[in-house]
Order: structure tokens, then C-alpha cells, then sequence
């Protein structure tokens, strides 16, 4: 039990783990290698990711068709692919460039072949559907289409000689078949995905063919470095992916896109009536959507049908993917793919070769199916209209086929529509209402439900019993940031003071007074929304209720209107019941040979008074800040400084004996600035001095933590420690560490060893910091190995914060440090603080994932808490939920401000239940669930081998896209990819998290930097996670110079960089500036002031202030990206071709690594094919 939650508090630690990277530098005395975390300069990196598997061979993929009354119904989902693949009993080799067609496959109008899934395409009869295909076709269901015309993309390989036989009962389709129609609109329609047809067959990057449902699902062995073709050993990618509609992330009464697609070669062209080139029909029966089924691909919003539209040639806005339609010109350009293996049969009304068929009723202008993969080169290709064939000329030699990436899901299509549809202001009042995006500028009205910048969930609508959730494989999850930075125009959580009374809480389960508790026996008591219990209202808080149940004075009381406010506490809320004084600031500065060197020791005592302590958080109206400072200085020996006001100069006490650490004064040592402000200039003054002939090479650390930890005790006070280290502490002290590098270890089965710490100390100190409310936060200026797995730990445990300068050079990167350490300090807003989750009876909280420690199963204990550190929750059943009621969770925090008072912030969150997964996949968020994700993945870093880490994501990815295509989706071929609207993305950030540094970062990045990595993403909060795993990229080359427009993204993949283009690249931790080859020369002169890009000096991390508007306009832009980053990054400048470019483009996550890790497109397939084996 602790005092300071009466009934309820305790303290309790967790396993969990470390922190990422630093940087190297060409020039100067930085050694080369990649160091991109610091935004150094660095030689090309050897590998990134994890070292390649060797291919696996194994079965062909298992055939797999839709059920008959397996799905709801449509439920607009998004289709990728169309169509069952082709049989491969003909495939050439592993590793042979073209994919000889079955025999018997038609060109012109003849027979088809029975296809690979036993299909049989013969006429079954006027009303009976082809197998596998879904229920017959017949009239509309009044739902309107959005059609979009996706480039065609067909696997290269020689035509076939002619017609076939006909197999035996083969004839021609029936009428509708591949659309489907007169299907019954599903209750639960939802937008999703229908991605291009994906047949995870042929060897093209994950996983080889397997020729049996035995093979492994997870297996995914990465292709070789390089860009060209995938090697076999990854599952062959498909042959085409048709894209997804337009406006990805829109608004959920939008009807999502629909994406046509040319028949698989096994299934042949539609017949009359059904071609491929037109525009939908308002009647022709479809529900929007994106995919690549067999003639169409289909999604649908809400529970009405959207409203009927037709394209015809142009485009109509939709809530889901791209607005563009490619048009195209004939035939391929050379190097293009040709048709499908075999060549799709062309039916009665099929167009000739080179010409786009005139639209139909019931026709997509889309992208074509994927029926069969082969090798592709990487990179954007022209693509066959959809619907046409090529001149013969060009279907001679056989060509290699390509992907488009346009036609998956895009992210920056995403957010902005997002933005385009929910900026604007958020109200919470709506229980369950999902948020916009971390990318969207939206303001919140509080209105019951707290700021989303607080809590976040990964689903709005929780499963009702705990089976539901398990088949659903989404992990229910919460990301809380109790004091978040909130923007200006939002109100801050206000301060309730209820005086002696304390906060009103429920007599049973211990819930503080909120919105959702209703008032009965006229106010007198109170039912408590998350026990059910009655508890009696005090009597200083009683008021009488109105003619609609409500308290009279329900909206003068922020508790019973609003999500989120403060309690101030009372003494029973205290440690021994005594109120605690104001929280302590010590800075405690290495002033070793290294330190003093790299001009380190000079550049703090320059600006830590003018820059930091003038930036010491204060209350907001106060003209003054209440926190006290301290100073001490560090090598061999603990060097204590005497403050007080009343001395005319510092007094320096040394401390030598270091297995014994105490604090040589107590009075003089912790002042408040105000007080002792001449005395603290004279220090920093005098420090440099002092130490500027240092030769201690060797330094300690631990006993500098215990010495700083004992100073806060004495004096009774929280606090944090700032502590500015240079390099490993080898000194005979305790904490003594040794050098036990060896990164030839990362990315094996053995690199748990080194990174986990060397020895328990630290863990154990942090343990002690925990119980006197010691946060600990470092500062490293390393020039080698310094165990931050190790140092890391004192950090994690004590909720404080770690920052990395490699190499660090005055000049260089004194800036940057200058601005962390003040955005460091400047955001500290709680000390001492506690935090418990209470739900509502039938889930709880049994996981928490994040810099912390806790001592039991329930409380959350934080040294210290800023507004940018975020605590991960898992919660789960313990019993059945009632839909009508909801479910509702209380986040509590006690904690000690900035001016020594003890407060309670409160937030709640009601949220939705559900008996239909449908209603579920319609209020998931991406966003928040891949934050959950990453985490757990550190934590199976150290106790799992990278390959388990990485098949758990790959997993947990198929499962819950299987769940969704067997339970939700409309009936549809098995070579289609379907992806609910709210996760089409998943695979992509999946794939981003696997191939994330932090996770699967193997021998290209140092072992502290993968160590501080993973530091650092265990604390992350959703905004900032969502830019970590994705980064942004920017143009700038052609930014309006009189324009205050922010440019807009582009997806992160080479194919989008021009020769003669400049581009910024940040991630929240670093950015790049990427400078084309042919980048026109004016530009470079008007913003670096030199005649080339040859001549740019990419050691420099800081622009020239030129006097003209492409200069100011560039650096506005990087300004204000700065600014929207709680972490200073640096700017590094990378010439195309330079030896830094791989390290640069290590960060376009759409493409493939240099070692092997899947590109977008590769890993879809793979998902794809383990979807198929799943639900085989």
C-alpha cells in the first residue's frame, strides 16, 4: 500500500528496455560510418536490417476460395487483385525471368483452361454462380460505384500459340460472371481496401513458392541488397497490383473507391456487356470499394448505400485513395511488362490491341488482376491501359513485370484526406467518437471525452466478450499522455479545489467524480458508471437536480462536464501525510579531458543561465519559477557547489571516497535562481577555468547518480538529475562497466546479450531514485562504445530521458544540445507521480508498456513525466460487456507540480460496444495500434531472436486481415487482397516497424545506437511514433517563394526523387536534405550561396542567411518542422551519388533495404499469400 493513494497506490516495476542510436562523420575527426540518428555525415553503410535468410523453397500456394455463407454480405471492402491465380504446374525455374503460360490458355475469343483452383469456366447454368465466384449475378443492389482507372500491370512472359482445347464442360462465362451483383447489402457495411490482385506464388521477395498449405506462413526470407529484381527466397510478387481508390483515410460516411481489374489469364475476358474499360453504371449492382476482383473492385461506407455515380473518363472524389486516373498511350514503352502469361481471352466486345474499349454498363476502368508472380524490377513502370493489349511488336521478347506502388494504399493519401475531411474542431461529446489523425491540425472541445492528445485507443468500439476479441487478433490499447502539449486555442485541464473534502470518489471501486455518473435520490447519492455502486454525495458538495436528472450547478463544475481536469490534493494524498516543497533541478557536469576538449564544459557554462534556468518551468501566471538548482561537477572524484545567496563566491566541497557517497552540505546547495543569481554566474564562470588543464581520461557514474539522489533526499524534495557524460565510466567505482562491444552480434539470435545491461547496478539504483522520486536524465557526447544498454536502464526505470551526440563538436552540434536540453527542461510538468487506469466492469488493464517502474500489477510509478513521454496499456476481458451500456476508463495521475503542489489529473474516455466485427474494423485506429506494436516488439528484443520479433509482427498482421476477409467481406475471389478502410495501411507500417532500426537494426548502426533506439520508442507518444516509422519527405526545389504554403509530402520510396530535385527527409530524430544531381544551379546559389551542388560544404549543419525569398522560404520550412518535433534535429545534407546517399535512402520505407528487408510491394504479396494460408 502507499500513503499516497489511500486504498489504492502502490509502486511496482517491469521489465522492459533500452534506447537507440548515434552518429558518425566523414571529416573532421568523426570516423566514418552511418550515424544518421545524430544527422552526422557517414560513410555508406554496409547492410541495413537483419542479415538475408537463405530462400526457402517449399509447396505452392494453397487454393483458396471464399466459402459459400462465409461472409456478411458486402461489405465494401478493399480488393486488391482479382480473380484465383493461374496454375503454375508449368512454372520455369526459381530464378528464370519469364513464367511459361499453361497450355491451352486462348488469345482471341477460344476456350480457357480449368483454372488452378478448379474453377470451372464452363456454363453452369443461367442462375449458378462459377465456383468460389459467389452467390449469381443478377440486378443491382442500388449501391453506387466510384470507379478509377488503375494502370494495367500483367506478368511478362511469351504469348501463347493460339487457342487450346477446351477443357471438358468449359464454355463460355456466364453473363455476370467476376461482377458481382444482386448480392444483399450487408447491415454492417464498412469502407475498406480491395487491393490488386496478389498472388503470392512465384519467388519475387518473401518466401518461395510454396507448393502445399504445409509451408510456413511466416517464413519471409529477405532478398539480397540491391534494387533490381527481388531474388527467389521472398514469394513472388504479383503480377499487377491494381490501386486503391482515391482518398484513402476519408470520412466514414464517404463510399470508399473501387479499382477494376483485368481477369485473371484462367478466367478470361468478360463476355459482352462486361468488358474492362468503362465506367460503372449507376445500376450495375457494385459496391464501392478498392481491389481487383474479377471485373471490379468494390467498398462500401456505412449502413446505407451510398449514393449512384459513373465515371466516365474523368473521376469522382471518393473517400478512398487516388483521384487520379493514369491515362495512357497505345502500348508499353520499352522495358514495360507485357500482357498476362498466357494473355487474357478476349471475349465478345474486347477491344483490339493498343485501343481502350468504350465504357459499359457495369465495366471499371481499373487495374488489372494478379493471377501469378514473377521477379519485377523495382520502380514505376507504364502499365497497359486496362482493358487493351499490346502491339505485337512488343509482346515478342518477354518483359520483366512491374508493380506500381500508385495502386496500393498510399499513407500521404491518407492523411490528407484526413485533413481534407476532419480539420476543423473536434468535439468529444459523442461516446466512442474516433479522432481525426496525429497528422491532422484539428482543435478539441472538451465535452465529456478527454483531448485525444491525452488518450488515445487503438479501437473505439470494443468487442463485447473476450472470444469476439481474440478472433479478431487487434490488441485493445491505450497510449496516454497525461500532460500532453495541448495547441493554443485548446484549454488547458482546469484546477478544482474542493478544499478539505478532497475529490469525490465512488465508495467501492475508487473512481473519481466524472461526467458519466448519474445523480439519483435527488442528488443525494451518486451511481458510479464504472462499478454500479451508489455512493452518498458529501454534504459540502450536494445541489439539487433539474427536471432532466442534471445537477443545478452542472456546468460550473469542470468534473461533471468535461473529460479532463485537476483535483487538488489533500494531505491524505501525501507521503506520512506532509505536503512536499517545491522539486529540485540538479545539473551535474563531466569535466574530464574529453569534456573539456570537445569545448563541452565551456559551451554549458556559457548557456546554461541565459538558455536554460531563465526557461525553468513555472506556473502559468507566475511571474517565477519555485523549482530550486544545484550544481556539481565529476571525473574521478564528486565536486559539490555552495550557492547561497549570501556568499560573495561559490564554495567547491570534493567528495573522494567514492564506494561511500554523501552530500557535503545541505544548506547552499539546492537555492532558487532568483535568490542566488550573482553567486550562480561566478560558478559558471569559474568552472572552464578550473578545469580547463583536466587530463582524467577515466570517470565514474554511478556514485555521481547516488550522490545526486542522496542531495534530493536530505533536502526532501523531488527532482531531476541532469547529467552531461562523456564516455564509458571505467573508473574503480561502483557502476564500473567494461567494454563489451561487438555489433557483428546484432541481427543474430545472440544480440539480446548486448542489449540487455551488463550488470544489475543500475537497475538496482534506479529502483532507489523510484523511491525518492529521482528522475535521471543523460546527456552523451561519446566518441566510442558507452554501454547505453547498460546506462539506459537508470533512465527507463526513473521515467527519465536520454539524448545522444556522437562525436559531439562545439561548433557543429552545440545548437542542437543547447535546444534539447532547454525543450528538456522547459516540458518537465510532473514530479513524483503515480498513475492507475480504472475500467469499467468487464475489462482492465494487464499490460503497461513504456519508461516506468512498478512494483505491483495496477500502479504506474514516474519519477518524473513531461508532455511528451507516453505510457502503452494493454487491456483485456475478464468478462462480458454490454452493448448498450459501453465501456468507460479513467486514467488518474497524482503527482507533484512545479510549485511543490499536490494535484490529481484526471482523464475519461467512453467507448462503444459491439457484438459484429464489422462494427469493430470500422473504428480501429492505425496510428495508435502500430505505437502498441513497436513496443511489444522491444520488449520481445530482449527476450526473443530477431526472427521471432519479426514473424510475431508478420503474424499479428495476416491474422487480423484474414480475420476481416472471413468474417467481414463480401464474397470474392481468393486471389484478392481485401483491406478494411481503417487499416489499408497496416501492411505498410507493419513492414516499416520490422524494418525499423530500433527492431531489427543489425550490424550498419552501432550497438548504442540500436540500444538508444529502442530507449527511445518505448516512450513514444502517437504522434510521434507515426512519423518515426513513416517519415516524411518534402520537395522543396519548387516551393513558391511568396507563398506561406507548406509543402506537400510525397511518399518515401527513390521512384519519387528527381534528378533535379531537393527534398527534405525527417523522421523526428533526423532529417536530410537530398540534393539532386541536375538540381538547377540558381537554387543552389540563391539558398547555399555557392555556384554547385559540388561545392556545398555538407559538414555544415546550418543554412546561411541569405537575403532572398528561396533561401527564406527553405529555411521557414525547416523551422517549422523543427518546431513541430520535441527533439532538435539536425540538418544533413546528402548530394545524390555521395558516399552518404545509402544511408539517406535507408529511410525511404516503401523500398527495399540494402540487406534484404522487404520492400512495400514484396511484403503486400507475402501478407497476401499468408492471408490465403490462413484461411485455407
Amino acid at each position: 500500500m502507499n500513503p499516497q493513494f489511500p486504498g489504492q497506490y502502490g509502486q511496482g516495476p517491469q521489465p522492459i528496455y533500452r534506447g537507440p542510436p548515434g552518429p558518425g562523420q566523414i571529416g573532421g575527426q568523426r570516423p566514418p560510418g552511418p550515424n544518421m540518428y545524430n544527422g552526422h555525415n557517414m560513410g555508406p553503410p554496409g547492410q541495413f536490417g537483419g542479415p538475408p535468410q537463405p530462400p526457402k523453397t517449399g509447396p505452392g500456394p494453397v487454393q483458396n476460395g471464399p466459402q459459400q455463407g462465409s461472409y456478411s454480405g458486402p461489405q465494401g471492402d478493399n480488393y486488391y487483385g482479382a480473380g484465383p491465380p493461374t496454375s503454375i504446374q508449368n512454372k520455369p525455374p526459381m530464378g528464370q525471368g519469364q513464367f511459361q503460360p499453361p497450355s491451352g490458355i486462348s488469345l482471341g475469343g477460344g476456350p480457357m483452361p480449368p483454372s488452378s483452383m478448379g474453377m470451372q469456366r464452363g456454363p453452369t447454368g443461367p442462375n449458378q454462380p462459377p465456383p468460389h465466384i459467389g452467390p449469381p449475378l443478377g440486378p443491382p443492389t442500388s449501391t453506387g460505384q466510384i470507379a478509377n482507372q488503375i494502370g494495367a500491370m500483367s506478368l511478362s512472359g511469351p504469348l501463347p500459340p493460339g487457342p487450346g482445347p477446351l477443357p471438358p464442360g468449359a464454355g463460355p462465362l456466364p453473363p455476370g460472371a467476376g461482377l458481382r451483383g444482386n448480392q444483399p447489402p450487408n447491415s454492417m457495411g464498412q469502407g475498406s481496401v480491395m487491393a490488386p490482385h496478389l498472388d503470392p506464388r512465384s519467388p519475387t521477395g518473401m518466401g518461395s513458392p510454396s507448393t502445399s498449405s504445409a509451408a510456413s506462413p511466416h517464413s519471409m526470407s529477405m532478398p539480397p541488397s540491391g534494387r533490381g529484381m527481388p531474388p527467389s527466397g521472398i514469394g513472388m510478387p504479383p503480377s499487377n497490383i491494381g490501386g486503391p481508390g482515391s482518398g484513402f483515410g476519408s470520412a466514414p460516411q464517404q463510399p470508399p473507391h473501387i479499382v477494376g481489374g483485368m481477369p485473371p489469364s484462367s478466367m478470361g475476358m468478360p463476355l459482352s456487356g462486361q468488358g474492362y474499360g468503362g465506367a460503372p453504371h449507376p445500376s450495375s449492382g457494385m459496391v464501392p470499394g478498392y481491389a481487383t476482383p474479377l471485373s471490379s473492385v468494390e467498398t462500401q461506407s456505412g449502413m446505407n448505400p451510398p449514393p449512384p455515380m459513373s465515371f466516365s473518363g474523368s473521376t469522382t472524389p471518393s473517400s478512398t485513395g487516388y483521384n487520379q486516373q493514369p491515362t495512357f498511350a497505345g502500348g508499353l514503352p520499352p522495358n514495360q511488362y507485357t500482357g498476362f502469361p498466357g494473355g487474357p481471352s478476349l471475349g465478345p466486345g474486347a477491344s483490339q490491341p493498343g485501343s481502350q474499349p468504350p465504357p459499359q454498363q457495369g465495366q471499371f476502368m481499373g487495374a488489372n488482376s494478379i493471377h501469378s508472380m514473377q521477379p519485377y524490377s523495382a520502380g514505376l513502370g507504364g502499365a497497359m491501359p486496362p482493358g487493351s493489349r499490346q502491339p505485337a511488336s512488343s509482346m515478342q521478347p518477354p518483359q520483366q513485370k512491374r508493380l506500381d506502388p500508385d495502386q496500393m494504399p498510399s499513407p500521404i493519401q491518407v492523411i490528407e484526406d484526413d485533413r481534407r475531411n476532419r480539420g476543423g474542431t473536434f468535439q468529444t461529446s459523442v461516446k466512442g467518437g474516433m479522432p481525426p489523425l496525429v497528422t491532422t491540425d484539428f482543435i478539441t472541445q472538451d465535452q465529456g471525452n478527454c483531448n485525444p492528445a491525452f488518450v488515445r485507443s487503438t479501437m473505439y468500439n470494443i468487442p463485447c466478450t473476450s472470444d469476439m476479441m481474440k478472433s479478431s487478433n487487434i490488441p485493445m490499447a491505450l497510449t496516454v499522455s497525461p500532460f500532453a502539449k495541448l495547441k493554443e486555442q485548446e484549454t488547458p485541464p482546469p484546477l478544482v479545489d474542493l478544499g478539505e473534502v478532497g475529490p469525490v470518489r465512488c465508495k467501492r471501486c475508487k473512481a473519481y467524480m466524472n461526467s458519466y455518473n448519474i445523480f439519483i435520490d435527488g442528488g443525494r447519492r451518486f451511481q458510479c458508471a464504472f462499478c454500479g455502486a451508489a455512493t452518498d454525495v458529501p454534504a459540502e458538495y450536494f445541489a439539487h437536480l433539474d427536471h432532466t436528472g442534471k445537477r443545478t450547478d452542472f456546468y460550473n463544475r469542470p468534473e461533471l462536464c468535461l473529460g479532463s481536469y485537476d483535483f487538488v490534493a489533500t494531505k491524505d494524498y501525501c507521503k506520512n501525510g506532509v505536503l512536499p516543497q517545491a522539486p529540485a533541478f540538479i545539473f551535474m557536469i563531466d569535466v574530464s579531458y574529453n569534456s573539456v576538449k570537445s569545448g563541452l564544459v565551456n559551451l554549458i557554462c556559457e548557456r546554461l543561465k541565459c538558455d536554460i534556468l531563465v526557461n525553468l518551468p513555472k506556473e502559468a501566471g507566475s511571474e517565477e519559477s519555485e523549482i530550486r538548482v544545484g550544481f556539481v561537477t565529476y571525473a574521478k572524484e564528486i565536486h559539490f557547489y555552495n550557492v547561497k545567496g549570501s556568499l560573495a563566491q561559490p564554495q567547491m566541497l570534493v567528495v573522494s571516497d567514492l564506494e561511500d557517497v554523501f552530500v557535503p552540505l545541505l544548506d547552499g546547495f539546492l537555492v532558487k535562481l532568483s535568490e542566488s543569481e550573482a553567486v550562480i554566474d561566478s560558478l559558471l564562470s569559474q568552472i572552464p577555468e578550473m578545469f580547463v588543464e583536466s587530463r582524467e581520461t577515466e570517470i565514474v557514474l554511478g556514485p555521481v547518480i547516488q550522490a545526486g539522489l542522496d542531495a534530493l533526499k536530505s533536502a526532501e524534495r523531488s527532482g531531476k538529475l541532469f547529467i552531461f557524460h562523456t564516455s564509458l565510466p571505467i573508473a574503480e567505482a561502483p557502476g564500473k562497466l567494461k567494454n563489451r562491444d561487438d555489433r557483428k552480434l546484432l541481427g543474430t539470435e545472440k544480440e539480446k546479450t548486448i542489449l540487455s545491461p551488463q550488470t544489475n547496478f543500475y537497475t538496482k539504483l534506479g529502483q532507489d531514485c523510484v523511491s525518492a522520486a529521482c528522475s535521471v536524465d543523460i546527456f552523451l557526447f561519446p566518441n566510442s562504445y558507452v554501454d547505453v544498454a547498460t546506462i539506459a536502464e537508470i533512465c527507463r526505470i526513473t521515467g527519465g530521458n536520454m539524448y545522444k551526440y556522437s562525436y559531439f563538436q562545439c561548433d557543429i552540434d552545440g545548437d542542437r544540445f543547447i535546444e534539447d536540453l532547454k525543450q528538456d527542461v522547459k516540458g518537465q510538468k510532473a514530479f513524483d507521480a503515480i498513475m492507475r487506469i480504472r475500467t469499467s466492469t468487464g475489462i482492465r488493464p494487464v499490460d503497461f508498456f513504456g519508461n516506468f517502474y512498478m512494483s505491483n500489477t495496477t500502479d504506474v510509478e514516474l519519477c518524473a513525466i513531461d508532455c511528451y513521454q507516453a505510457v502503452t496499456m494493454e487491456i483485456k476481458h475478464d468478462d462480458k460487456l454490454n452493448e448498450s451500456d459501453g465501456a468507460f476508463i479513467q486514467v488518474a495521475v497524482l503527482y507533484t507540480g512545479i510549485t511543490g503542489q499536490r494535484r490529481l489529473r484526471i482523464h475519461n474516455l467512453s467507448l462503444n460496444c459491439c457484438v459484429q466485427l464489422a462494427d469493430l474494423f470500422r473504428s480501429c485506429e492505425l496510428d495508435t495500434l502500430i505505437n502498441y506494436m513497436a513496443k511489444f516488439a522491444i520488449r520481445n528484443v530482449l527476450n526473443k531472436t530477431p526472427k521471432d520479433t519479426r514473424e510475431h509482427i508478420m503474424t499479428q498482421t495476416a491474422e487480423i486481415l484474414a480475420c476481416y476477409r472471413k468474417n467481414c467481406a463480401s464474397p470474392s475471389s481468393a486471389g484478392q487482397l481485401i483491406l478494411p478502410e481503417c487499416m489499408k495501411l497496416l501492411p505498410l507500417y507493419a513492414n516499416c516497424v520490422i524494418k525499423n532500426d530500433g527492431i531489427q537494426g543489425g550490424s550498419d548502426i552501432s550497438t548504442d545506437d540500436r540500444s538508444y533506439l529502442m530507449h527511445m520508442i518505448s516512450s513514444m507518444d502517437v504522434k510521434s511514433s507515426s512519423v518515426f516509422f513513416y517519415p516524411r519527405l518534402l520537395p522543396i526545389h519548387n516551393l513558391d517563394p511568396h507563398s506561406a504554403e507548406f509543402p506537400a509530402a510525397i511518399r518515401c520510396s527513390s521512384e519519387r526523387l528527381q534528378e533535379d530535385g531537393v527534398y527534405i527527409l525527417e523522421n523526428g530524430i533526423s532529417m536530410f536534405m537530398w540534393i539532386g544531381h541536375n538540381v538547377d544551379p540558381a537554387w543552389v546559389k540563391e539558398v547555399f550561396g555557392v555556384q554547385s551542388a559540388a561545392q556545398i560544404d555538407i559538414d555544415k549543419c546550418r543554412l546561411m542567411d541569405l537575403d532572398n525569398p528561396t533561401s527564406q522560404r527553405v529555411r521557414d520550412v525547416i523551422k517549422r518542422i523543427r518546431s513541430e518535433r520535441h527533439r532538435y534535429m539536425k540538418l544533413t545534407v546528402v548530394r545524390q551519388r555521395d558516399n552518404l546517399e545509402p544511408w539517406f535512402n535507408h529511410f525511404l520505407v516503401e523500398d527495399k533495404g540494402l540487406t534484404g528487408s522487404a520492400s512495400y510491394v514484396d511484403f503486400l504479396c507475402h501478407i497476401h499469400k499468408e492471408i490465403r494460408n490462413l484461411l485455407n
